[in-house]
């Protein structure tokens, strides 16, 4: 009998071919497409006042309450809050939000931006 080898070559094209699958799930998951049949859901001091769909690109001014403007971007399957009236901004550096149940709000302004039925969330941290 010869010598019994470590690694044999079925084991290593069945490595590649687990290593090139795994590749291809991973570039699929990083490059799809958002999930556009979601929508944001504007409310003004805890009143929804629109709903818009993120599967079309649009801008719109919402009015908080008091009288403070805050224009929204619906671009690409996500919904920004590109500027606001409020002192803090908070809710401007907030990043653009496309997942399901994410939120923007502005507290000042009493203004929330929340996505249903957007992208599957993922979670921060397990606690």
């Amino acid at each position: 009998m010869g010598e019994k080898k470590l690694v044999r070559r079925r084991d290593l094209i069945l490595l590649a071919v687990l290593l090139l699958i795994g590749a291809v799930m991973l570039g699929y998951w990083m490059l799809r497409p958002a999930d556009l049949n979601g929508v944001a859901e504007v409310s003004v001091d805890g009143k929804v006042v629109m709903e818009l769909p993120l599967k079309t690109d649009t801008e719109v001014v919402i009015d908080g309450y008091g009288g403070g403007e805050h224009p929204l971007v619906i671009q690409d399957g996500k919904a920004d809050m590109v500027s606001a009236s409020c002192p803090d901004g908070i809710c401007v550096r907030h990043r653009a939000i496309s997942a399901d149940g994410e939120s923007i709000i502005c507290l000042p302004n009493r203004v929330v931006v929340t996505i249903r039925g957007g992208e599957e969330g993922v979670v921060d941290a397990v606690g």
